[in-house]
């Protein structure tokens, strides 16, 4: 299993230069090989004879003319050069698999990173020994153990990070869930997530609340003439308010990824559209500033590291209007009514609670017996297989649901 350990560097000026020269090689090895692969690829279309490009006579290409025409790109590591290319031809493998978009010409502040072969670096305890280089502090050592295959150093702002990629021998470096039965996760906007349990957790809005230094320095910005150093220097903060937002943002979902996936052997969620729900120009700020892709997606792949299954219910699952003690649908439920009560049962809801433990019973629907093993239902399953579940928590949450 390939994980990715995202480390901040600690590098002193004569290093972060370095890393700004191999980041900026790279750039312009992926745009030129971009360039050329676009200017040959139309030349072949018009006559079939030409051999039809690829990354690997884009690197013997360049490894011939870069020693008369960019004597440059020997001052850094040959790694840089050689793998921009490499994932450039990925991008066009990928583009014609129909996975990706058509590949885009990097751009500088944007795309400042290089990549190395695990042949070209070493690792011990918390420094990493670049090529040409030498050692550089890291914030923190290498938690997981096993082969690493390579690395990626990249900048965020004004710092530097190593992406460490490890093949571990498998998924168990974490423990496997308490499993405190099935749970179930409504994400909404006033709150970022209700569970089934009763619990409300409030994201940090973290966009929200810095929103008016963001604009405060987005007009300091827009004011400084280009090329300037006081263009550069506004510049450099904006880009770090930016980057704080994106790290409080990632720590909360972390946090509540990490938490549910702790607890919850099985967790029901919802298959949300949300490129839909972005077109709500009311709501669109808010949507982007809770990460609900982002959650999803730490979600799935924390559950399958601790044996856990995510349950997904389908898209237009009512889980909502749907009541979650006798069943009960309701034909109309505005954004705006946050409680409403059964007509049938009367028993009286709060929204985002009793979507949760829709979803949540939505998940337990899901499999055939308590044991375990799947079953039809209305939602669809990854691939993880679930473990065994105790009989008296489902008994549990089946005999809460008929209390309620």
């Amino acid at each position: 299993m390939l994980i990715a350990h995202r480390i901040a560097l600690d590098p002193n000026n004569v290093q972060a230069t370095y890393f700004a020269r191999a980041a900026g090689t790279a750039r312009f090895a992926y745009n030129w090989a971009l360039a050329e692969w676009q200017r040959q690829y139309e030349a072949w279309k018009s006559d079939n004879a030409l051999s039809r490009p690829s990354q690997m006579a884009l690197r013997r290409q360049l490894n011939a003319l870069k020693r008369q025409r960019f004597p440059w790109m020997l001052e850094v590591t040959k790694n840089a050069p050689q793998m921009a290319i490499i994932q450039l031809g990925q991008a066009f493998h990928n583009f014609f698999a129909g996975r990706a978009r058509y590949p885009k010409f990097r751009r500088k502040g944007v795309h400042d990173r290089f990549s190395l072969t695990n042949d070209q670096f070493r690792v011990d305890g918390s420094r990493i020994r670049i090529p040409g280089l030498g050692w550089v502090r890291m914030r923190e050592s290498l938690r997981f153990p096993g082969k690493i295959m390579s690395a990626t150093i990249s900048r965020v702002a004004d710092r530097w990070f190593a992406s460490i990629t490890v093949d571990t021998p498998d998924s168990s470096h974490l423990p496997q869930a308490e499993n405190q039965g099935v749970g179930g996760v409504d994400l909404g906007v006033a709150a970022l997530a209700a569970i089934s349990t009763g619990e409300k957790v409030l994201g940090p809005k973290a966009h929200t609340a810095l929103l008016g230094r963001l604009r405060r320095l987005s007009r300091s910005l827009s004011r400084k003439q280009k090329g300037s150093a006081n263009r550069r220097k506004a510049k450099a903060r904006l880009a770090k308010l930016h980057a704080r937002i994106a790290c409080i943002r990632s720590d909360a979902m972390h946090k509540l990824t990490t938490n549910l996936t702790r607890r919850f052997h099985t967790i029901g969620v919802e298959d949300l559209n949300v490129r839909g729900m972005m077109q709500n120009r009311h709501l669109a700020r808010n949507i982007a500033d809770m990460s609900f892709f982002e959650f999803r997606r730490q979600l799935a792949y924390k559950a399958d590291m601790r044996g856990g299954l995510i349950v997904v219910a389908d898209r237009f699952f009512p889980s909502s209007k749907l009541c979650s003690a006798c069943g009960h649908k309701l034909h109309e439920l505005p954004l705006f009514v946050r409680e409403w009560t059964c007509p049938t049962c009367g028993t009286n809801h709060d929204r985002d609670v009793n979507a949760a433990m829709n979803l949540c019973n939505n998940a337990v629907s899901s499999t055939v017996s308590a044991c375990g093993e799947e079953g039809s239902g209305l939602s669809r399953k990854t691939k993880t297989k679930p473990a065994s579940v105790k009989q008296e928590v489902s008994f549990f949450l089946l005999s809460r649901n008929e209390q309620v």
